[in-house]
């Protein structure tokens, strides 16, 4: 173990021993389609019993109406997070006359991506700029993609660690500085770490083979039962060049080393005239095709395992929040959906990113040139298709070693920040969840490995798994019985977001045109 995280986790240790690491906050937010009873997309628009889903404070769509978002307050407790995140799922399963959520990261059948209906959310500006950002996206990128569903974690550690920290490290900038930097610290050990919770919990090592009808590949896929492509050693398949991430986007130079350089590229990116994209071409016989041609349409088109950010306030760009008052919370969207339980993400996964998130904060993170992050994206992309192969090796800050190793090594880092977040607590959850994480290494029982277990040892494929889980999933989260919200606060709710959704329309004062230079005009600041 290095020096560095060994001093600063003993000190830690002994400055918070009359508080432990209490107070962190934590939201999920959670994807998933809805389905037919047989496996298809569900075909109507967004149920109006759910809201709007412009306005609804924890039900929404993302990329195509029907593609869902979960969004959970934020909480300071793992057991009430996920006790909200399952009653959102049972208000919003009572209202889908029959339909499941599909339990899988990689989508089910995909038949022509121009029958995915793209999300609607309303006739305001703002309304009409996130439905021809869509529109952007599969003129780019195509709909395959962009229904791929994930578990999105947002994290953040309370003041009164980062005041005892920044005392123990004997740093004397405002403290807002200093919670950013090393935020940006905690970020960079995340690319380079941060392949970790695909090869605990990547669970798309396989997919329907209709999402390559729109895609090329050259990745050596085998085949199962009908129409099941995977590959052997794989983990998450969404997390890989052919999934999640976006191979158009490689050659963005984002810089992570403090906040004024990442914001300042990300700028640059969203500013940079594309050639490529401009052939679409943006507004074409009366109708946007895209916001407009360049690299990045706004902020939020970066795809990246991990994100920086802060609540932005009316009329902030996400890049102009952070360079006003710097980082408020971090946002890691490496996770897959978890097939084995209702809700897409259990307290032990929590736990576990908690531990490597507090051990990237702690380690030595040196700066990050381009090359290390192209590399860093690099180990991302081969632990997602070939992480279990037992001849896999990395190349990390200049180690090149076996993947077995850089593992070990990690978890070494990670029960010491596991200790730490089980100081003062009634049992050591954090080193339990831990060391359930390294048996399932010890016992190749990971997410990926299960599930190809599954597949093989009862030849189906990976629809008929997911229709199964899908039923069984939804009888459960029906049966469930609420805890954080009662049936009429979502009715509430619901018609809530209308009005205000029809108050946002009622207030717009320029046209859709308009909008988008004054929009453009304001985040170029």
């Amino acid at each position: 173990m290095t020096q560095q995280i060994t001093t600063r986790l003993t000190q830690l240790s002994a400055a918070l021993a009359d508080t432990g690491v209490l107070g962190i906050k934590r939201g999920i937010e959670r994807e998933a389609l809805r389905i037919c009873e047989q496996g298809k997309f569900a075909t109507n628009d967004h149920p109006k019993a759910l809201g709007a889903a412009l306005t609804h404070p924890l039900i929404t769509t993302d990329y195509a109406e029907t593609l869902l978002e979960f969004i959970t307050p934020v909480s300071d407790s793992v057991e009430q997070l996920l006790s909200r995140l399952k009653d959102i799922h049972h208000a919003t399963l009572k209202h889908l006359d029959g339909q499941r959520l599909w339990p899988l990261s990689m989508p089910c059948y995909i038949g022509n991506e121009q029958d995915i209906v793209l999300a609607k959310f309303g006739d305001s500006n703002i309304g009409k700029m996130k439905h021809v950002y869509r529109q952007g996206l599969r003129h780019r990128y195509g709909s395959a993609m962009q229904v791929i569903s994930g578990v999105h974690y947002n994290f953040s550690l309370p003041q009164s660690f980062w005041q005892q920290l920044q005392q123990v490290e004997g740093d004397q900038q405002p403290l807002s500085d200093y919670i950013s930097q090393r935020y940006m610290d905690l970020i960079r050990n995340f690319y380079r770490y941060g392949w970790l919770v695909a090869y605990l919990f990547g669970a798309s090592p396989a997919l329907c083979h209709s999402f390559l009808n729109a895609a090329e590949s050259q990745l050596p896929f085998e085949r199962m039962g009908k129409g099941t492509l995977y590959l052997p050693y794989a983990t998450s398949l969404r997390l890989s060049d052919l999934g999640y991430t976006s191979s158009a986007q490689s050659a963005l130079q984002i810089n992570y080393n403090s906040v004024s350089e990442y914001v300042n590229s990300v700028r640059t990116a969203v500013n940079s005239y594309s050639e490529e994209f401009a052939k679409i071409g943006v507004k074409v016989d009366g109708e946007y095709r895209q916001l407009n041609a360049n690299i990045l349409q706004i902020e939020n088109e970066l795809y990246a395992p991990i994100r920086a950010k802060r609540v932005a306030k009316s009329n902030q760009t996400p890049s102009q929040a952070l360079a006003a008052e710097g980082i408020e919370y971090i946002e890691i969207r490496a996770l897959d959906v978890n097939p084995f339980c209702a809700e897409g993400v259990t307290e032990q996964q929590v736990r576990v990113i908690d531990s490597l998130l507090l051990a990237c904060l702690l380690m030595d993170s040196p700066k990050m040139c381009q090359s290390e992050l192209q590399l860093s994206r690099s180990n991302f992309n081969r632990v997602a298709i070939e992480g279990r192969n037992p001849d896999l090796s990395l190349d990390i800050a200049g180690q090149t070693r076996p993947l077995s190793e850089h593992v070990a090594q990690l978890f070494e880092y990670m029960r010491s920040a596991a200790e730490l977040l089980d100081l003062h607590r009634p049992q050591a959850d954090f080193s339990i969840a831990l060391q359930e994480a390294s048996n399932s290494v010890a016992n190749n029982t990971t997410y990926s490995a299960r599930i190809l277990e599954l597949l093989k040892s009862k030849a189906q494929d990976n629809s008929s798994l997911g229709l199964q889980w899908a039923a069984q999933y939804r009888e459960e989260m029906l049966g469930h019985k609420l805890i954080n919200w009662q049936n009429q606060d979502f009715t509430e709710m619901a018609e809530q977001s209308f009005k205000d959704q029809a108050a946002i329309e009622a207030s717009d004062d320029i046209d859709f045109d308009g909008f988008l230079v004054k929009y453009f005009e304001n985040a170029k600041n």
